[in-house]
């Protein structure tokens, strides 16, 4: 029996800063079959510089009108919401999950609201800090490769493995890599590490998204894979799980027509009860790969397969072959293969015009 795909409502900054409406999507993404809700856990001042610009799908949703900085601020929520959201979720049935953009926001989320995975955003895939601090927290970790090529996801791998096998220090690259590689780190790796494909745009095009890169990403590093979709619909994560993703987030909000930077390019509330809908139905639809009759087939198999009959009078000591032999339903007499081995034989007795070919026969071929 294969493992649920493990359904991530992507709850993010779609709070815009509201306590309550944080509540309000716990409540809907658990009303809606998702597995887990997830917010986003970090502080302006560690995440930016005053440098740090938009990206072009934030001016559009916020206006343009702030720089990155301005945005995030509005958008931290203080340490107790999140302890009292992880309480909240632990209530009604939800896992809680949080994405720490840094170390320090990690230690709190996995001290502080006892955190059951590791999620590590694709713009933080490159932050060695963050992955050590990750890797020794003890946790399974969930990795996002939005951006990223093969060679920055395997040094990814590499410094996770490095943490994983409790070496001190920040590693070397070729001693990240080893580690990776080595018998022990790669056996760590494959119990804790769980690699999401993404497309880190907002909304991502569906002809960007490149599912075969699922495969790609499982058949390199011998991982879990899922995918962090960020296509509008539910077309494309739903062909991911088709495709294997044991891991599935998607964006969701409670009106997208709200001022924040993500609302436009997630799913309302319909949309993401929908998605786990969908998704739980291809997971059925998967099956267990056993080509033989399905139960839900094998009283139509008289129904709508034949059996072989008589085309005309046979009388006993005629010969047989598809002169006086045809196939007709029902199919519950003899197969219409059996054709192949009786040709030629002998009738042993008399049939009639649509009388079903009964054995035993005389099987003398002369």
């Amino acid at each position: 029996m294969t493992t649920p795909c493990f359904i991530i409502a992507e709850a993010g900054v779609n709070h815009d800063g509201s306590p309550a409406r944080a509540l309000e999507l716990a409540e809907a993404a658990r009303a809606c079959g998702a597995d887990a809700v997830k917010y986003q856990t970090f502080r302006t001042d560690r995440l930016t510089t005053r440098r740090a610009a938009t990206c072009a799908y934030q001016e559009t949703a916020t206006g343009g009108q702030q720089s990155q900085q301005d945005m995030l601020r509005a958008l931290e929520l203080p340490d107790a919401v999140f302890r009292h959201l992880a309480r909240h979720c632990q209530s009604i049935g939800i896992e809680f999950m949080s994405t720490a953009f840094d170390p320090d926001s990690l230690d709190f989320l996995v001290s502080e609201t006892g955190i059951r995975r590791v999620k590590i955003p694709s713009g933080e895939l490159v932050n060695p800090l963050l992955l050590l601090r990750a890797a020794r927290t003890g946790l399974p970790v969930i990795l996002s490769t939005g951006m990223a090529t093969l060679d920055e996801v395997a040094m990814a791998l590499g410094v996770l493995a490095h943490g994983l096998l409790g070496l001190p220090g920040l590693p070397r690259a070729a001693d990240a890599a080893a580690a990776a590689n080595s018998p022990e780190g790669a056996a760590l790796l494959a119990q804790r590490i769980t690699l999401l494909h993404c497309v880190s745009d907002y909304p991502a095009p569906p002809q960007d998204s490149n599912l075969r890169a699922l495969a790609t990403l499982r058949n390199r590093f011998t991982l879990p894979v899922g995918l962090s979709d960020h296509t509008e619909g539910t077309c494309v994560a739903v062909a991911a799980v088709a495709l294997g993703a044991v891991v599935l987030e998607k964006h969701f909000t409670l009106d997208q027509s709200l001022p924040g930077p993500d609302h436009r390019a997630s799913l309302d509330v319909a949309g993401l009860a929908r998605l786990v809908e969908e998704a739980r139905i291809v997971e059925s639809a998967l099956g267990d790969g056993v080509k033989a009759p399905r139960p839900s087939e094998v009283g139509n198999i008289a129904a709508i397969r034949g059996s072989l009959v008589a085309t005309r009078n046979i009388r006993a000591g005629d010969r047989l072959d598809d002169s006086n032999i045809t196939v007709k339903r029902p199919g519950d007499g003899l197969p219409p293969m059996r054709l192949l081995d009786l040709a030629g034989s002998i009738a042993d007795r008399d049939f009639a015009p649509d009388e079903q070919i009964t054995v035993p026969l005389d099987m003398r071929h002369d």
